[in-house]
C-alpha cells in the first residue's frame, strides 16, 4: 500500500472504525458492516506499480477503466483547439490513481467547482467537478481531465505546474467512481476502441505522430 495514496483515506478510515468499535461494544456480530467497509476503504486506496512502454510515441491511459468515448471535441483550456478525446469511466472499484500519459512538463493545472452527475455520462465533463492538467513534450501538448462523478467527490492534486513527470508517474486521484479524459493531437493514432478496459501507466492508448525534423 503506498503511503501517499492511503493518506488521503485517513479520515474515511478513522470513522469507520471508530463506528466499527462502537457497535462492536454493542454485539460483536453488529461490527462486521463496519469490519468490511474498512477493507473495502483499503481494497479502494490501492495503489500498485506499473511499468511504462518506452516506445516514446506511446501514451499510456492516465486511468483505470473502459473507456466509453472517443470523439473529436474542441480543447477550450489548454491548446484552444480540436483535439481527439479518449474518455475512460472508473467504477469503484478501479484503482482510482491518475498517471501521466507522457513524458514531460506540467504546464496547466486549474480546479473547477460543479456537479456530481453520473461519471459515465458525456455531460458531465461540462457540467461536474473537475480539474485540467496540461503536460508538454518537445513540441507535444497533452491534456488529461479529472471530473467528479455521482459518487466521487475529491479530486487530489500530486504535482503542480512547472514539475516534470514520466511516463505512467502519479500526479493526483479521485476518490470513488468517476471518470478521466485524455486530449490527443488529431494526427494521433488510436490503439483502443470503446468498450476496451485499460490500466493507468501502463496501456498504450495512442501513439502520437513523430515531429518533422
Amino acid at each position: 500500500m503506498r503511503l501517499q495514496t492511503l493518506r488521503e483515506a485517513r479520515w474515511i478510515l478513522a470513522v469507520l472504525a471508530a463506528i466499527t468499535i462502537l457497535l462492536g461494544r454493542l454485539a460483536r456480530v453488529a461490527s462486521l458492516p463496519g469490519v468490511a467497509l474498512i477493507l473495502y476503504t483499503l481494497y479502494f486506496f490501492r495503489d500498485p506499480d506499473r511499468k511504462a512502454p518506452a516506445d516514446p510515441a506511446a501514451v499510456v491511459a492516465p486511468a483505470d477503466g473502459v473507456v466509453v468515448e472517443i470523439v473529436e471535441k474542441t480543447e477550450t483550456e489548454v491548446v484552444n483547439g480540436m483535439m481527439r478525446r479518449v474518455a475512460i469511466f472508473l467504477s469503484v472499484f478501479d484503482v482510482h490513481t491518475n498517471r501521466a500519459p507522457i513524458d514531460g512538463e506540467v504546464i496547466f493545472s486549474a480546479h473547477y467547482p460543479g456537479k456530481c452527475l453520473d461519471a459515465r455520462s458525456p455531460e458531465a465533463s461540462a457540467a461536474n467537478e473537475s480539474r485540467t492538467w496540461g503536460f508538454r513534450s518537445g513540441g507535444r501538448t497533452l491534456v488529461v481531465r479529472q471530473i467528479t462523478g455521482a459518487i466521487a467527490r475529491r479530486i487530489v492534486a500530486w504535482s503542480k505546474v512547472g514539475d516534470r513527470v514520466a511516463k505512467g508517474e502519479r500526479f493526483g486521484m479521485i476518490r470513488f467512481g468517476s471518470r478521466t479524459e485524455l486530449y490527443l493531437p488529431l494526427d494521433s493514432e488510436i490503439a483502443v476502441k470503446r468498450g476496451d478496459r485499460v490500466k493507468g501507466g501502463e496501456t498504450i492508448v495512442a501513439f502520437l505522430k513523430k515531429e518533422a525534423s
